[in-house]
């Protein structure tokens, strides 16, 4: 497939020759990595852009410049790159122009090389028609791949959609079993949604025990959400709405 590669105004920098280096690039100082980024080295220019993204020091966040090198190192076919680049034109930044339809080119043609965390991204684009048009259907085969995968958080999506019949047929047993294999993972909201099918009895005998417990869990890794379905099955708590599942 061919890849879109969002163009940006970059200032041209001048060329340097290559050398060679014994050293690793984590032990390489940085003015040094980005030598090796501006003659092309692929992997310099990931991690020069992972330090501009994040604020690594001696650099200050710049996600222009992070975008810069990214797309750099996405028209060399890497595929982590395409996915970052995605994240950061789909947001928005000073100097970087928010471009839905881009960012959405960018995570499918990622998605479509294997890429598990952009097929999760395509998938929640198709769903809520960002910067593509809106298809239901589309959202659940990115879902699935990314769920068999073992992408915890496209479990959990693929799951609501079966809940709620979504895109899919309604089968609370499918959501069910998608909701377990997230919590298996110790996936803080697979956790939560999976106490919700217990207390609910959605999937499976309702057992506020068992619901009570994932919802602890859940709760421990800070899903706020849990702690109220929590605070609801203590004894004594007024009746309150169903489960928070998401």
């Amino acid at each position: 497939m061919k890849r879109v590669l969002v163009s940006l105004l970059l200032v041209s920098t001048l060329a340097v020759s290559p050398f060679a280096v014994a050293q690793t690039l984590e032990e390489i100082p940085f003015d040094k990595r980005l030598k090796l980024a501006e003659v092309g080295d692929e992997e310099a220019q990931m991690a020069v852009a992972i330090a501009y993204e994040q604020g690594v020091k001696p650099t200050k966040k710049n996600i222009v410049e992070a975008a810069r090198w990214y797309r750099e190192a996405a028209l060399k076919g890497n595929i982590e790159a395409e996915f970052r680049l995605a994240r950061l034109v789909s947001k928005g930044a000073k100097g970087l122009t928010k471009d839905l339809p881009t960012a959405a080119k960018l995570y499918e043609a990622a998605a479509n090389s294997g890429h598990l965390e952009a097929m999760n991204a395509i998938g929640h684009a198709y769903q809520n028609g960002v910067g593509v048009k809106a298809d239901e259907a589309k959202a659940v085969e990115w879902y699935r791949k990314a769920a068999e995968g073992k992408l915890a958080v496209a479990q959990n999506n693929l799951g609501i959609l079966y809940l709620n019949g979504k895109g899919v047929e309604r089968n609370v047993a499918e959501a069910f079993k998608l909701f377990e294999q997230a919590a298996n993972q110790g996936d803080g909201w697979g956790l939560n949604n999976l106490g919700g099918m217990y207390e609910m009895g959605w999937g499976v005998a309702k057992d506020r025990t068992k619901a009570a417990n994932y919802y602890k869990q859940a709760a421990e890794k800070g899903i706020e959400s849990a702690q109220a379905n929590l605070v609801r099955l203590t004894p004594g708590a007024a009746p309150a709405a169903p489960a928070t599942l998401n």
